[in-house]
This record gives structure tokens, sequence and C-alpha cells, in this order.
């Protein structure tokens, strides 16, 4: 392991349980609002089973809390930390003892913004985290390089910041091997090849997304080429422009060179410098050369090696008919030859610092021996990996003694597995995306899927047109449960009769025996409570940092039981507003 700083304090095992059952103490009155399917809201009567206030008041409350956090966004923390490692919950009483209704938006707000990553205090300083994993090296730097013209804005800033971590981790640890699990397009393993020289394997189940991959990463590399050829570009102006200036001075000099050469012998020619046969390069534009190609080289010894190994001569930065053969046995295709054997050596060297986009579905029981064939001490990383890819991610890092880091993003939250979801239906699966650790493992801990759905909601009017729709399925056609799914019809609808029409012509069902008016009857019905719907929607939209807090605590504390790790930690590595999913889970193994 490379020296350097300490790596920073993080939460203890302990503290991470105590605040993971004070979230949860709140979570178990709070779920069922995030539980409830919008698609029964009218035909269940969801409001009125679980908010004991009117749609009004919780839309005011709500609106007035969010202007509130726009304006402090830290006004929870003294809360938070007033309560410290204690899973007490000192709130004002958010539900009803006996009806389990919700009694108060003002609580229910503030423990809800109290419960998310940002304010419950178990996250890592990325700043911390990065100082301490260079220790005294600089950091690297590349002004050329603009990964946001070849990516959109959100994708570059998640390369950007995950790609730098990454490499200060391996340089940390002193590996040059990437595993890229749900690699998707290649941009990351792309970014980490190109810039860092890392050696990466980027690994996904799409055979579609290999391919693509493969391609990108071919025109990625040519940019690359194009902010190497600038660099090389920008010393050769430098040399050009100062030539120009002393353009009278070195004419003079030219024709007392010419006479000379004239009369001179063998013996002297051997003699002269390279001044001498460069007239329109004196000593000091060669200093000024040099002195260039030393502002370059101000990135760290292996980012110096990709990008400058072999690359920057003499040679290289002047204009090609600058320098003359000073021998007639070196012809001028001899000299095209060797130029042209320089660069394929020069490509050979930086074969190690390539990226392999491979395709495989990954499990926690894959064996990486069989995908990858070179496995060495690596480190594994993921950028929003899906559903169960997340967790066994942790899990693969976890029990693979080569896997010496993990640097893990998760996203679609909704896709878990969840191990306790349906107690009663026979399966063989025998790990799950949800629960990790044993702490809610023992408890038979269950979120839900509706409740991981409820930060993936969808536009209240599309809610609306959805939950009136069950209603005239349930009178008018006897249907309770539908396991049909309308799909994404509201955008290619023109009206509410258009979308009935549509979406019971897609369930199969008859829709010539709906007049309009009664089709429309349903909808001047319940247009006066789309606010109730509206009103509910918000209630989820504010829980919704809590169940991402819970899935987060879960993974953490997973890391915290394992033995052989030595560290672990929960980072804020992107900017929430571009990414909205932004925690990263970092562990690194103890050293051998």
């Amino acid at each position: 392991m490379a020296a350097s700083c300490p790596l920073p304090v993080t939460p203890d095992l302990p503290t991470l349980r105590a605040k993971l059952h004070g979230l949860l103490r709140f979570l178990r009155e709070a779920l069922p609002i995030s539980n409830a399917h919008t698609v029964d809201f009218y035909t269940e009567s969801v409001w009125e089973q679980l908010v004991d206030l009117p749609p009004e008041t919780v839309l005011a409350v709500l609106s007035r809390s969010a202007a509130e956090a726009e304006a402090q966004p830290s006004a929870a923390r003294p809360l938070a930390e007033a309560q410290g490692g204690s899973d007490s919950t000192d709130f004002p009483k958010v539900f009803c003892e006996t009806s389990q209704k919700l009694v108060s938006v003002e609580a229910f707000a503030l423990a809800a913004k109290c419960y998310s990553v940002q304010n419950l205090g178990i996250c890592t300083p990325l700043e911390q985290l990065l100082v301490a994993l260079r220790g005294n090296q600089k950091q690297r730097t590349d002004k050329n390089v603009k990964p946001d013209e070849f990516m959109n804005l959100k994708k570059s800033h998640e390369v950007q910041a995950m790609s730098e971590l990454i490499s200060s981790v391996a340089d940390y640890y002193g590996v040059k091997q990437i595993i890229d699990l749900g690699s998707g397009k290649g941009y990351l393993s792309s970014f980490l090849s190109l810039k860092y020289g890392l050696k990466v394997y980027g690994i996904d189940s799409s055979n579609t997304n290999t391919h693509g991959a493969e391609e990108r990463n071919r025109k990625l590399k040519k940019h690359w080429r194009v902010y190497h050829r600038r660099s090389k570009l920008d010393v050769s102006a430098l040399a050009l422009q100062t030539a120009k200036e002393r353009k009278l001075q070195d004419e003079i000099e030219c024709n007392a060179y010419a006479e000379g050469v004239g009369n001179s012998s063998t013996a002297n020619q051997e003699k002269m410098s390279t001044s001498d046969f460069l007239p329109d390069f004196s000593g000091s534009v060669i200093s000024n050369i040099r002195k260039q190609m030393e502002n370059l080289h101000v990135h760290s010894h292996r980012e110096e090696n990709l990008y400058f190994e072999n690359a920057f001569s003499v040679r290289d930065l002047l204009p090609i008919n600058a320098i003359e053969s000073t021998s007639s046995q070196t012809p001028k295709r001899k000299m095209l030859e060797t130029n042209k054997e320089r660069r394929k050596v020069t490509s050979k060297s930086n074969e190690s610092n390539v990226y392999s986009p491979l395709t495989s579905f990954i499990t926690a029981d894959s064996e990486l021996h069989d995908i990858i064939k070179d496995l060495e001490d690596c480190l594994m990383v993921g950028l929003h990996t899906c559903g169960d890819l997340a967790p066994n991610t942790l899990r693969i890092f976890a029990s693979k003694s080569e896997i010496k880091g993990v640097c893990s993003v998760g996203c679609c939250y909704h896709l878990l597995s969840e191990e306790f979801e349906n107690p009663h239906k026979e399966c063989t699966q025998e790990k799950w995306g949800f629960p990790m650790c044993r702490s809610l493992k023992e408890g038979r801990w269950c979120c839900g899927r509706n409740a991981r759905m409820s930060a993936c909601l969808l536009p209240t009017e599309s809610l609306f047109y959805r939950a009136v729709l069950q209603d005239i399925i349930k009178d008018c056609y006897g249907i309770t449960k539908c396991d049909r799914h309308v799909g994404k019809l509201y955008s290619k609808s023109s009206s509410f009769l258009d979308y009935v029409r549509k979406s019971l012509k897609k369930l199969g069902l008859d829709e010539s025996k709906l007049p309009e008016k009664v089709i429309m009857d349903y909808y001047e019905k319940y247009k006066p409570r789309m606010n109730e719907l509206e009103a509910f929607n918000m209630l989820k939209v504010v829980l919704a940092p809590c169940i991402e807090t819970l899935i987060l605590l879960d993974r953490l504390c997973y890391l915290k039981e394992q033995e052989d790790i030595a560290w672990s930690a929960l980072v804020k590595l992107f900017d929430p507003v571009k990414s909205p999913r932004c925690y990263a889970l970092i562990a690194l193994k103890k050293p051998q």
C-alpha cells in the first residue's frame, strides 16, 4: 500500500446500527404511505385510510417546508446532531397511535429531513478522502481533457468525479487493474483507461452494450489523440513564434552558415552543435521548448507515461521541414520508415493501458477467473449499477481475495429483490438485494416495491388518469385486480377520453360498452379530488430520501460487518442536482 495520510475516521458499526434503528422506528409508521399504490387511490379510499388532514393543509405545509429547505439547506442538522448516536426520536407526534393516520405534516416533513443521508451524519466528506488517499502527491490535472465534448453534461460530471476517486484509490493501494461491473456504454471504463493509464475490464450483461462500448472506445481514443496533438502543437507554435521574431538576424546567420559549410571539413561538421544546424531555432528557442515541456510534465508518474512516453522529442516538436539530413547516407524514405517504426513501438508500449469490454451476467457467485484470464490484484467499481448488481458487487468484493477495493454507486432501487417481501412464496434464491446486514435480516425487514419506487414518481395528472381508470374498470367490468399494465399511454393520449379508450383496448376490454358520457362523468366526479392525489404524491416524494437512506445504511453496515475489510465509508460523490443517485460506497481490504 502506498504511503499516504491516514484515512478519515468513519462511523463505527454500533453508531450506524443506532442510527438505523432510529430510522426504522420512523419508517414502521410511515411506510404505509410509500407502499400505497396510486392505481388504487380512489378504489381503496387511500387518503381516508392514511391521512387525517385536508389535502389543502398538506400541500401548503409541504410547499412551505420545501421553500424553507431551499433557503436553509442545513435546517435539520441541529436535530440530527442533538440526537447524536442514540436511536431516540423526540419528534412531535407524527401519526395517531390508534388509527395510525398522519396527523402532523410539519413533524412528518421534519423527521423525513432528519433521516435523509445528508442530515443523518453518516457520510465521509469526499475532499477529506481524496487528501488522505493522495498524501503529498499533486492532484492530476489536464486542461486539454474535456469529456463533455463526447458525453452529456450529467455523464461527464459523474465520470470525471468517479474516475478521479478510483485512480486515487488505485494509487493508494498500488493496483493497476480495474473491473467495471455493469459498464454499459463504457464511458467510465474508457476514461479510466485513457486518462489514468489503468487496465480496465468492463463487464456488462448486454452484448449490444459491449459491442457499442467497443465502438465508443475507438472514438474516444480518437479524441484523445487530438488532445495530445494539440499539446504538441502548442509547443511547436511557441517555437515558431519566437523564430519569426528573429527572422532578420537568422537570415544573416543562415547565409554565413551556408558559406561556412562549403569550406569546412568533415571533422568540423562532427563538432557542430544543435544551434549550428538548426539556424531557425537558436539556443534560447530550444530553451523555451524545454521549459514548455517541463510545464506539460505536471502529472503523476503513471499519467505522465500515458500521455508523454515516447511522444515528445525535439524532432516531434519541430516542423517537419525544420531538420535537414546531415548525411547523404540517410535518405528520406529511411527516415520515414524509422519514424513509422518508432510510432509502432510507442503504440505497443501503451498496450497495457487498455479497456476490454466483456459480456457476462454477473451474480454474487460469479467466478471472475472464468471471465478474466489475467485476473490480478484489482479494484471493483460500478457506476449506477441497477438493482441487485450493486449489492452483488459488494458481495463479490468481500469474497474474492484479489479484489482489494470497491467503489459502488447503485440505482434502480425498485429492481432490488427482497428476501422478506413474499414470505409465503417458495423461492430457491439464496442471496437477495435487500436486506444485506445482519440487523435487518434478523428483523426480517421488508421495504416493499412501491416504497422503493417512490423516488421515481410520474406527473400527478398521469397518476390521476390511471387512478380514475381503475375505478372505471372496477365498476364497469367487475375487475378489482388487473395483472396487465397500461404502460406509457398518458404521453400518447390527447385527452382523458382518448387515454381511457386506448387503455381499455390494451387491456383487452370492450371499449364500445362505455359511452363517452359515462367516461367523462367519472372524470368530473374525481376532478375536485385531484388535489388529494397531488398531496399524497408529495408525501411520497418527501419520504423517498428515507427509503434511500435505509438501503444505503444496510449496505454500509454489511461492509462494516466483514472482518477482512479495513476501511469503509459512504461518500457523496456527485452533485445531486446533476445526478440524483449521488452516493458511493467505498471500501478497502486489509493489506496482506
